[in-house]
């Protein structure tokens, strides 16, 4: 998969089917089109494309809103690379870029800049300033004989309906398995190990400490979460704390991201780490003393191991 940051890099002599939208957190729906657009473009001899945007257009739009994002975009490049598109082209989305009249974006962009033979799209996309684009715009530049149209129906993507919003509502309220369930994997979240206060050491659980890449990521409700990475080629697993901490005393109070990795020793400061969730165990709660947190660590360790062991046959 190629990845393409201006539009004048791509190949325009190659035709395309392709499809548009910022598909945030590539849920069953998006994989659903994408899979579509793959299929056809090899039955076709064409090339597949997905046109997307990047920042998200909300960010520029409504700025002073809080964004909330499924992905950041490099774990959305690497979710993409495994779905066989031949090219990703990433626009710069700014204000003038949402300037753009739906005709310009059809004629400059979808015929002229990527030389689309079919466009194949959700049921309720929309595009241009003020949203004037949508499946009936696009339908008379079909009949024009400009490039195909297709529509993925929505009891086509999904009999209960997947969205972005359903998605940000369950990882929100710390349903991780329903949020997953609509993702089609686990939910992510990436960042780089920093050095802490090492009192998880102290404890007897040592933790990392992890810093997000973007800090419009979303992070679901606090409390603790069974958790894998894969790190230099091996898959960890492990319990990870979203919170405030409050049974720790500190100067400055902010929420964190700690993961206590089992069977694992070695140092993973500055390492980069995208932590899969797959089930939230418990909340956060304040313990009276660091002793009764760490009574409860061993418990929610047990229960940790008892989930994984469930989904798997293999003893880590």
């Amino acid at each position: 998969m190629e990845v393409l940051t201006q539009l004048a890099s791509f190949p325009s002599h190659q035709k395309t089917v392709l499809t548009i939208g910022t598909f945030d957190g590539l849920h069953l729906g998006h994989q659903k089109i994408l899979k579509t657009v793959c299929a056809e473009a090899k039955q076709r001899g064409l090339v597949s494309v997905l046109l997307t945007f990047h920042p998200h257009p909300r960010r520029v739009l409504f700025p002073d809103e809080p964004l909330g994002l499924i992905q950041t975009q490099e774990e959305k490049l690497t979710r993409l690379r495994a779905l066989g598109l031949d090219h990703v082209v990433v626009l710069n989305f700014n204000e003038a870029f949402a300037q753009q009249t739906a005709a310009q974006f059809v004629e400059e962009i979808l015929i002229k800049g990527l030389n689309a033979q079919s466009v194949i799209i959700g049921y309720d996309h929309q595009f241009g300033h003020d949203r004037q684009g949508n499946l009936a715009f696009l339908r008379n530049y079909e009949a024009a004989g400009a490039f195909e149209v297709k529509e993925i129906p929505v009891e086509q993507i999904d009999a209960v309906y997947i969205s972005s919003s359903k998605i940000r509502k369950a990882i929100e309220q710390g349903q991780i398995a329903t949020a997953n369930a609509y993702l089609g994997q686990p939910y992510q979240v990436s960042g780089f190990v920093s050095r802490g206060l090492q009192n998880g050491r102290s404890i007897g659980f040592p933790t990392a400490n992890v810093k997000l890449t973007e800090s419009e990521k979303m992070l679901p409700a606090d409390g603790v979460y069974a958790v894998s990475s894969e790190f230099e080629g091996q898959t960890l697993y492990g319990m990870m704390n979203i919170g405030w901490r409050p049974t720790i005393k500190e100067a400055k109070v902010e929420r964190k991201i700690e993961v206590h990795f089992f069977d694992f020793q070695s140092d993973i400061y500055e390492a980069y780490l995208a932590l899969c969730l797959h089930e939230r165990m418990r909340s956060e709660h304040r313990f009276e003393n660091l002793e009764a947190l760490k009574a409860q660590l061993k418990k929610d360790e047990l229960a940790v191991r008892a989930y994984f062991k469930r989904l798997s046959t293999s003893e880590f």
